[in-house]
């Protein structure tokens, strides 16, 4: 059952069931320790990281959560991404399994230094 729509992203992860809750806060303690001056918001509906540009989008869903850093930050990581879900920007991790804090922390940095150093834009 659908509630208001958030105005932050604290209302955003009060919405979610608890199991999700304690899910979505790893998630988000670890891009936050990655970019730890970016500016948290709300986009589409769901939480960012932003700096000059968007770096990474998160959102919680019925069966799993979704970290989106955008298709070219995913591509280096393909090998260690072959046991989950990915779409053209996202990835997805199953609630029911353990949050690979060590992949997620490393694609964040990528998609940083990709930011960062070579100017990438939100998508692409």
């Amino acid at each position: 059952m659908k509630k208001k729509n958030p105005t932050s992203v604290e209302e955003y992860i009060e919405q979610l069931p608890e199991g999700a809750q304690s899910k979505i806060n790893a998630l988000r303690a670890i891009l936050k320790s990655v970019v730890p001056e970016a500016k948290e918001g709300l986009k589409w509906g769901k939480p960012v990281f932003e700096s000059a540009t968007i770096l990474f989008a998160y959102s919680a869903h019925k069966s799993h959560l979704s970290f989106i850093p955008t298709g070219p930050a995913l591509k280096p990581f393909e090998k260690e991404l072959v046991k989950y879900t990915t779409k053209q920007d996202s990835v997805q991790f199953q609630y029911d399994e353990p949050i690979p804090e060590n992949l997620i922390r490393k694609i964040a940095e990528y998609r940083k230094m990709s930011v960062e150093e070579n100017g990438a834009k939100w998508k692409y």
